[in-house]
């Protein structure tokens, strides 16, 4: 490219001189291609000023010698001074974007490593707590059997409780670390509305709420059965948290019209959340007041976020105060090759979302306090 460039600009030089009533036209031509191969090339100062100087003194020579032999007036010879200025000017702006860029990328690199570092802090953090807080909680847990009854059992309940969530929080920054690896998820065909079943099952138990299934559409995700349901959990667990005693608590999977996802939603008709909440609601170690007066690890909702990122997915939160909340993970669905190949010429109109293998779980399941059996579900 610097050769092709030296050699248009001597052929250009020779039209100055040869061609004296045109020579603006070499002459620019020779400027402007000088300014277009920097943009391509960028030297640096020092080459950038011999190049410049050597452009000068040879287009100001041929100007020159046209003004010698009177072909063009001595003005002429402002042009060569002015078009130097303007590119250097040029090169000063592209030397500043150019050292700006590189800035950015230095900037760029440290925080991409930062990130990694820390990452790699949580994990081992994790690592290294979950082995000494698993031994301390067991003997507590031993104490609080030998304190029972005693004035002291208050006291190592409050041990055994804080214990039980120093070992959920690291449990959960090592999963929220973790989900950014390639090597997060496990993935398997995962029938939802039957996971989303068992997990109703699993939670009735566990707390005195009206416990109620919603519709369950017959859904096929690709997912990790374990991390799916560590996030339903960290969602059960949280409406557990904001509801009171009697309240609802409503699970619930849909198939979206275009059948390409489906939504998990739990719904209760607790407190609700703020609005100015919502937007940060997500964010790690943001943990409202529960009805409950329990606390909560602050990591839960960043936990459903990542698992759901993980899974190529979202989560999304409907709330008002007073008026409940309703959270949904929203999946992608795995189709069939047939209904794939279908979908694929169905217009949206024509898309009916779930397929007719088995009808779905329609609402009326419900659990009251008092009822143990769910048979019938």
């Amino acid at each position: 490219m610097d050769v092709a460039w030296a050699a248009f600009s001597v052929v250009n030089l020779a039209a100055i001189v040869i061609f004296r009533d045109w020579e603006t036209v070499p002459f620019h031509f020779i400027w402007i291609s000088l300014t277009l191969l920097y943009g391509f090339r960028v030297w640096s100062t020092r080459p950038t000023a011999w190049v410049l100087a050597v452009v000068m003194i040879t287009t100001g020579a041929a100007i020159g010698y046209d003004v010698y032999a009177g072909a063009q007036s001595i003005d002429e010879l402002n042009e060569v001074p002015l078009m130097a200025a303007m590119f250097w000017m040029m090169v000063w702006h592209a030397q500043r974007r150019l050292a700006a860029d590189n800035e950015r990328e230095l900037v760029s690199a440290d925080n991409a490593r930062l990130l990694t570092t820390q990452r790699r802090f949580l994990q081992d953090a994790s690592h290294q707590l979950r082995t000494p807080i698993t031994i301390a909680l067991g003997h507590a847990e031993l104490l609080a059997g030998d304190l029972a009854g005693r004035a002291e059992a208050r006291d190592i309940e409050v041990v055994v409780g804080e214990l039980t969530r120093l070992r959920r929080l690291g449990e959960r920054l090592l999963m929220i670390a973790a989900s950014e690896d390639p090597d997060f998820l496990r993935p398997e065909p995962v029938a939802l509305d039957g996971f989303v079943l068992e997990s109703f099952r699993k939670w009735l138990p566990t707390a005195a709420r009206r416990w109620t299934l919603g519709r369950l559409d017959p859904v096929l995700v690709t997912a990790d059965r374990e991390r799916l349901g560590l996030a339903l959990d960290a969602l059960l667990e949280n409406a557990v948290r904001h509801t009171s005693t009697g309240e609802e608590i409503r699970l619930s999977v849909l198939r979206d019209h275009d059948g390409r996802t489906a939504r998990m939603i739990v719904a209760d008709s607790g407190e609700g959340i703020a609005p100015a909440e919502l937007d940060r609601i997500f964010d790690r170690f943001r943990s409202g007041s529960a009805l409950s007066g329990t606390r909560g690890t602050g990591l839960g909702l960043a936990l459903v976020r990542a698992v759901a990122r993980a899974h190529g997915g979202e989560v999304r939160v409907r709330s008002a105060p007073g008026g409940g909340s309703e959270f949904e993970v929203v999946l992608p669905v795995r189709l069939p090759a047939a209904e794939a190949a279908g979908a694929a010429v169905k217009g949206d109109g024509e898309a009916d979302g779930a397929p007719e293998a088995r009808p779905a779980l329609q609402a009326g399941g419900a659990w009251t306090p008092g009822r143990t059996t769910v048979e019938e579900l």
